[in-house]
């Protein structure tokens, strides 16, 4: 595919980077020349210089046979127009616009902002809602590195890290259902000191495996008591940052738990006292420690630090957990901090351009996948491909999983049929219809996977 995206900031540079190892044709548009230098010297892609709503910035960029515009900017003024530039001017088929602003995305305007007439933005992302999304489900399954929903949420899939005189570790895969006979699970993918293990039915589960697996959401929890021990739900957390990710998330969990948010600037801290009903507003720094202790840190079930400074971040969490708080979770920006710091003091470190990258690929992707997740700093993907065509047409339609051919390090790991979760096993068949969910455990073979999912001509 041909695209080009607006903004060489971290969304941006993430977006491009996971887009050119699959050899599309990528053009990058900033103001910002360094931040292009920077991307050119480690991908194989074009650059241009140049405000990327102007028509003829868009033209040097090649936007007249385009594919798709991605406009992610820090502007949702400049991603607007650079959309409404490539449909009015060039008939881009596909434009995709970074947009913060609530005004914007509030449902009494959306409808009558977002279309062909007025402002055509074909798909609108909210990092930050994105995000906020991420954390919700992250809270609501304590222990999980992550949480990815499946399927409007019926099934999802779930990371976490084995430990030793759990009933599974030690044991393999095959006897998972001598284990939880009433909840049916398949374990996806296994990383072992970093390394990729393709999951086989003679496979051994070992302490401090990362185990990815797949499970209908209501049978999760009993899953992850065969992996590790449960840990009680989360009643107290203490949030640092006001800012657009905490108060977000403060604003969605703040009737279900009992929340303290830190603050430190003071008009931020009463715009938030304002809007928020019942979580108890603090206006400080979240790496005083007389103020966290005077808060009772060490009676805190998780510590989230949420401020848009990756180092702040990292010294509060790492002095709540010094200070006795059962769980960090810590949002880092810079990958490589956040591959430092990941499974240390902190607990689970959060990627906020992975997880807005994750709902974009699903729009790059071939075959008519739903949604799309990145995992594993961008090396690995789960993805839902619905399956169309019948026996002559698909590869995979009519077929038992052990008679398909999937490319290698992928798995075909379950599927939804009429609202219904079906865990795959090798004589499950494929319908057309089914909504399939696909752990790709090396990226490089996603291609494959759409080849594997897409229908032949004589299908229409």
């Amino acid at each position: 595919m041909k695209i080009i995206i607006v903004g060489a900031g971290q969304v941006g540079g993430t977006l491009a980077e996971n887009l050119a190892r699959e050899y599309n044709d990528i053009t990058v548009i900033d103001i910002d020349g360094k931040a292009l230098r920077v991307l050119q010297d480690r991908l194989d892609i074009r650059t241009v210089s140049g405000i990327g709503s102007h028509p003829d910035i868009l033209v040097r960029a090649g936007i007249e046979d385009a594919d798709m515009l991605v406009a992610v900017t820090n502007s949702d003024e400049v991603n607007i127009i650079a959309c409404q530039v490539a449909y009015s001017l060039f008939h881009t088929p596909t434009k995709i616009a970074r947009i913060r602003a609530g005004n914007y995305t509030n449902p009494k305007y959306y409808d009558k902002l977002f279309n062909d007439k007025h402002m055509p933005v074909d798909v609108m992302i909210t990092p930050e809602q994105v995000v906020t999304d991420y954390i919700t489900r992250l809270v609501a399954q304590p222990g999980a590195l992550q949480v990815l929903d499946f399927a409007n949420g019926i099934i999802q899939l779930v990371g976490l890290r084995a430990v030793k005189n759990s009933p599974l570790v030690g044991q393999e895969l095959r006897t998972i259902k001598e284990h939880i006979p009433h909840a049916d699970a398949r374990v996806a993918a296994i990383y072992r000191r970093d390394r990729a293990i393709f999951p086989t039915g003679t496979t051994v589960i070992e302490d401090g495996d990362e185990v990815f697996f797949i499970a209908a959401k209501n049978n999760i929890r009993k899953v992850m008591s065969e992996l590790r021990k449960l840990e009680k739900p989360y009643h107290r957390l203490i949030i640092a940052g006001g800012g657009n990710i905490g108060y977000r998330l403060t604003k969605a969990l703040e009737h279900d738990y009992n929340i303290k948010i830190i603050e430190s600037s003071k008009q931020r801290a009463e715009f938030l006292s304002e809007k928020l009903d019942r979580a108890v507003v603090l206006n400080g720094s979240a790496t005083d420690q007389e103020l966290l202790l005077d808060e009772n840190i060490d009676r805190a079930d998780v510590f989230l630090a949420l401020t848009n400074d990756d180092e702040v971040n990292i010294m509060a969490s790492l002095l709540a957990k010094k200070l006795g708080t059962k769980k960090v979770m810590t949002l880092i920006s810079n990958p490589v901090y956040a591959d430092l710091m990941q499974g240390g003091d902190i607990d689970v470190a959060i990627s906020p351009q992975q997880a807005t990258t994750s709902s974009l690929l699903a729009h790059v992707r071939r075959a008519d996948t739903v949604s799309v997740h990145s995992l594993r700093r961008g090396a690995a993907e789960a993805l839902e491909i619905i399956v169309h065509g019948d026996e002559k047409t698909s590869k995979v339609v009519g077929r038992r999983i052990e008679d398909i051919k999937s490319p290698p390090g992928a798995t075909l790991a379950a599927l939804v049929r009429d609202g219904e979760v079906h865990i795959a096993h090798r004589d499950t068949v494929i319908n057309s219809g089914d909504h399939v969910i696909v752990f790709v455990v090396d990226k490089a073979n996603t291609r494959a996977v759409e080849k594997l999912f897409t229908v032949g001509f004589s299908f229409f």
